[in-house]
């Protein structure tokens, strides 16, 4: 179990870990056209492509094997992680950032497979929320990591990404690929009325998860609070909380989802409002722990929904394609709050429209998950 969530926390470092030498890179490519533009793409680039290629990654999954393609992926991953450790050319450096995302899907997508796969019912539920708990840890881990390891320059935090060859020898002796059997000439299909829900709130639930990991830092900034170590303790704080949310998913994964979802948006939307009302740091670090509280459970509750009712046949399918919904939603949610903004006047009210999707969501789910939806931690 605990190499399985060590290679979850993988696809966590493209989002974070090179975030705080942002700055170093794009004054490093000043004489580049649109250094200004491409800089920033280099983080956000891995996140598109674990969207769009997800999916694909279930197909091989269930067509070929899962550990065979978590080990290869594993070796790609290290290499081009640290690539832009010796690259010169921007657009180089971009394009390893693709390869980074395109592993990351293949990583992400066996992993919780694989976890799904060793384990059903209230077992299930636990390793999943652990998941997720493990992700959000590691994601505060890898911020500090970057900013410390950034001191000496742009390139170092890219060293990181050598640690995924740890991982090989130990995957490669003690993960083993479920029996099952012959294997079908033809994959049967997925169960789509059952999924296509789902992955449609998780796509939303991705834009509301992730808004507040990228905007927080701007709304304390937009109160006065220049402090990096004032920022990082309230992003700690919040990922603490998202940590809880998490952690508690064991305990109520016996509930249904149509129980769990409401309050997951609903506690979002709370925190949401509070930051957007918020005239201070406290409020601010209120709001940004009741929405972490609300995130962290929901993840775990969409992804145990969405791959319960999958056959090991289906499960690589279904869980590649829940996770390409989900980094989509994340992709996106950056995006989004910027023309909420636009459009509200300022960072502040875009994050109040996004309470108010949120809470929206809460009701809506309330209303389309269906009562016979058995609970979460029973295997169907």
């Amino acid at each position: 179990m605990a190499l399985l969530l060590a290679g979850s926390c993988l696809a966590v470092l493209g989002a974070v870990l090179i975030a705080p030498v942002l700055p170093k890179m794009e004054d490093h490519f000043a004489g580049v056209a649109g250094a200004d533009v491409l800089v920033p793409i280099v983080l956000t680039v891995p996140a598109l492509i674990i969207g769009l290629t997800a999916p694909f990654a279930g197909i091989v999954i269930d067509a070929v094997d899962r550990k065979r393609l978590l080990i290869v992926a594993l070796v790609v991953y290290a290499i081009a992680g640290t690539a832009p450790l010796y690259l010169s050319s921007l657009g180089q450096i971009i394009a390893s950032r693709a390869v980074v995302g395109l592993c990351e899907a293949a990583i992400m997508t066996c992993c919780t497979t694989l976890i799904a796969d060793y384990w059903s019912g209230p077992k299930r539920s636990r390793y999943l929320g652990l998941q997720t708990l493990a992700a959000t840890l590691a994601a505060t881990v890898f911020l500090a990591l970057g900013g410390a390891l950034g001191a000496a320059g742009w390139r170092t935090p890219f060293w990181v990404y050598a640690v995924a060859l740890l991982l090989v020898v130990p995957m490669t002796k003690l993960l083993w690929q479920p029996a099952t059997g012959p294997r079908p000439a033809k994959l049967p299909p997925l169960p789509w009325r059952g999924l296509l829900v789902p992955c449609l709130i998780t796509l939303v639930g991705g834009v509301v998860f992730y808004a507040l990991i990228v905007q927080l830092s701007f709304v304390l900034d937009d109160l006065g609070v220049t402090s990096s170590a004032a920022i990082g303790g309230v992003s700690a704080a919040m990922s603490l909380a998202t940590a809880a949310g998490s952690a508690s998913f064991a305990r109520l994964s016996r509930q249904r989802p149509r129980t769990l979802l409401p309050i997951a948006f609903g506690l979002a939307a709370t925190g949401l409002a509070v930051v957007f009302a918020a005239p201070n740091v406290p409020l601010v670090t209120l709001g940004a722990m009741i929405t972490g509280a609300g995130t962290g459970l929901l993840l775990p509750v969409l992804l145990t929904w969405a791959t319960n009712r999958l056959r090991f046949d289906q499960r690589g399918r279904g869980t590649g394609l829940w996770t390409g919904f989900l980094f989509v939603g994340e992709f996106a949610s950056p995006l989004l709050v910027a023309g909420f903004g636009a459009a509200a006047g300022g960072l502040q009210p875009a994050l109040g429209v996004l309470a108010a999707v949120a809470a929206v969501l809460a009701i809506v789910t309330l209303l389309v998950v269906p009562q016979t939806a058995p609970p979460l931690n029973v295997t169907t």
